[in-house]
């Protein structure tokens, strides 16, 4: 990948000129509940674990959003998560064993649709079954929920949940810095920015992932590997994307439920980045693609920035 020679110029970061490309995906949202935040976030955590690439863990899934008790569907705390995958079986799976892992199990929780749309995954209608004949069905406010009979009461879950197939994954930020601490210290600015956009996830760990890839690999059955270009350690073997100064990247990665989400969340991160400035924070910010080969979306960085 050679370098891109007319960066812009932003409170002295420079930005590449160049594109982030994505590509489609299908997306649901659930709302999970509980007693108190606590709990409703302990079982969104423990359901989004292992979920940062399609590559190796069947889909991308992450916490959208804290919610108030006043409007949650039964009143209480809660969070909505967002799962992405490739198929519709696949997000379907997804749905059905990580809400009957981790939230079913989860004390105290209750699971609803988070998401308008009227073509339909299977949620309570799925997980029903593990009550033995014992579940009641009933309707609520316009709602379908399944009660399901567990050892600390009743676990309600929505029979159903929304889909859409306009969601958008891949969308991403490159950040390259003179030092590791300052490459984190703006990639965790970007992400807190990003994390204030509604239907916008960033699924891998806080956010960040350190191994970005490329399509494709010298080693036969492996679908993707290191980035060379952008590895630091590489300068001087490969043909490197890197300048001199930069010493560490790390990249965030966007899913979000339509193409406008992703730009905002890029556009929110971009923004916190650059006000951190060279000296606290990233010296050069750039976008990974494939000359528009890998998707139909490209998020060019000039069209984002402040």
């Amino acid at each position: 990948m050679p370098k891109l020679t007319t960066p812009l110029l932003r409170n002295g970061v420079r930005i590449d000129a160049s594109f982030a490309e994505a590509f489609g995906m299908r997306a649901t949202a659930v709302i999970i509940t509980a007693p108190n935040l606590k709990w409703a976030r302990q079982a969104a955590v423990t359901m989004t674990g292992f979920a940062t690439s399609v590559i190796g863990c069947g889909c991308e899934a992450g916490i959208d959003a804290h919610l108030s008790a006043d409007i949650t569907p039964d009143g209480r705390p809660g969070v909505r998560v967002l799962i992405f995958a490739m198929s519709t079986d696949a997000l379907q799976k997804a749905l059905s064993d990580r809400v009957g892992q981790a939230v079913l199990t989860c004390p105290g929780t209750a699971c609803y649709n988070g998401l308008a749309g009227s073509e339909g995954l299977e949620l309570g209608d799925a997980l029903r079954g593990f009550a033995d004949g014992f579940q009641i069905s009933k309707r609520h406010e316009g709602r379908h929920i399944w009660r399901l009979p567990v050892m600390d009461g009743e676990f309600l879950c929505e029979a159903t949940c929304a889909m859409t197939r306009d969601a958008v994954g891949g969308g991403n930020l490159l950040v390259m810095g003179a030092s590791p601490a300052a490459t984190m210290r703006a990639a965790e600015a970007g992400v807190a920015a990003m994390q204030g956009v509604a239907g916008a996830i960033m699924p891998f760990p806080g956010g960040i992932v350190r191994s970005g890839s490329k399509v494709g690999s010298k080693y036969p059955g492996q679908s993707a590997s290191t980035n060379e270009a952008y590895c630091p350690s590489l300068r001087g073997a490969v043909a490197s994307a890197l300048d001199d100064d930069v010493a560490s990247v790390l990249e965030i990665v966007i899913d979000g439920l339509d193409y406008a989400a992703v730009a905002a969340a890029m556009r929110a991160g971009l923004k916190a980045m650059i006000a951190l400035g060279p000296e606290r924070g990233a010296v050069r910010i750039g976008a990974g693609n494939y000359g528009g080969k890998l998707g139909p979306h490209h998020f060019h960085l000039a069209d984002l920035v402040p």
